[in-house]
């Protein structure tokens, strides 16, 4: 039995792992939406199973096109707080116009005012996958954990918070399994490993012969504090903020995961590990993982 697999965003990094994940079964047929086609890689472009709508997320009469024909919607989408919430609701009634399932990666705050749209609807399933944090990002400059000038980790708290962390590689392979399961619904929770950074630091050493030192920045308070400043200094620097507040929330307990999660229901996906992250690469190759992302597709 054949499946169509709708990528909407099918030009973004995860959107591309999602895509290669989904090609790897032969009853795959993808249709991508996308402003800019020429993104994509050559050997998606050229490929019989793979079509592409090209135009924008704001068009509604693209939108019926681009879901026509899908059995499942994926969305990728990125963008600022009202495209994900404005982008996310179109595609989601374009869905239930042409009476479609929708599964939906959706980022940041704009999750709940779409879930909310989704369960107003009546011939559309929604399914939404959670993943903690991207394990390429946990490393990258921008995050402001990891400091290899300084070969230190710094972090907020005590030390003992959890971090819950998945690459995108995994997290591309969740979302291609359930894109293709009937029977997913609702929220899914994935995850690669779970640790506290004085763990992560245990493991680092463990991996590279040396141990980083861990440098206290304050405490969750203080982090929560920074970050609330930063934010009213300037609402629409959203680059000198958004870090604190990814730090801040993925380790203060609102938003783990639940203890059971799904990672069962899928045994053919493999979940890297904190220790599997850093064993596959060189330690001066970590805080480039998140560019690297799905740069090989």
């Amino acid at each position: 039995m054949t499946i169509t697999v709708g990528v909407a965003g099918i030009t973004g990094k995860f959107a591309r792992l999602v895509v290669k994940n989904l090609c790897a079964s032969p009853d795959v047929y993808i249709r991508g939406l996308c402003r800019n086609p020429s993104k994509l890689p050559e050997h998606f472009r050229t490929s019989p199973r793979v079509a592409i709508i090209r135009g924008e997320a704001d068009n509604l009469e693209t939108l019926q096109t681009f879901v026509r024909g899908c059995d499942v919607v994926v969305c990728c989408y990125l963008g600022d707080n009202t495209f994900m919430t404005d982008a996310q609701k179109l595609l989601v009634d374009s869905c239930e116009a042409e009476s479609l399932e929708s599964g939906q990666h959706p980022a940041k705050d704009p999750m709940k005012a779409v879930k909310a749209h989704l369960e107003t609807k009546r011939t559309v399933r929604g399914v939404h996958v959670l993943i903690g944090a991207f394990m390429e990002t946990f490393w990258s400059g921008y995050f402001g954990i990891w400091h290899p000038e300084d070969f230190k980790l710094s972090y907020y708290g005590t030390g003992d918070e959890v971090w819950e962390s998945t690459t995108y590689d995994t997290a591309a392979e969740y979302v291609a399994a359930v894109a293709m399961d009937p029977t997913a619904v609702g929220m899914q929770h994935f995850l690669g490993d779970r640790k506290s950074i004085r763990q992560i630091a245990d493991e680092f050493a463990a991996v590279y012969g040396q141990k980083p030192r861990l440098e206290r920045l304050g405490s969750l308070q203080d982090l929560y504090d920074t970050m609330q400043a930063t934010y009213q200094k300037d609402p629409s620097n959203i680059f000198a903020y958004l870090a604190l507040f990814y730090q801040y929330y993925c380790t203060n307990g609102q938003t783990y995961l639940k203890r059971d999660l799904d990672n069962d229901r899928y045994p053919q996906v493999a979940p890297v590990t904190f220790r599997g992250f850093m064993e596959s690469r060189a330690m001066d190759q970590l805080t480039d993982a998140y560019q690297n992302a799905g740069s090989t597709v």
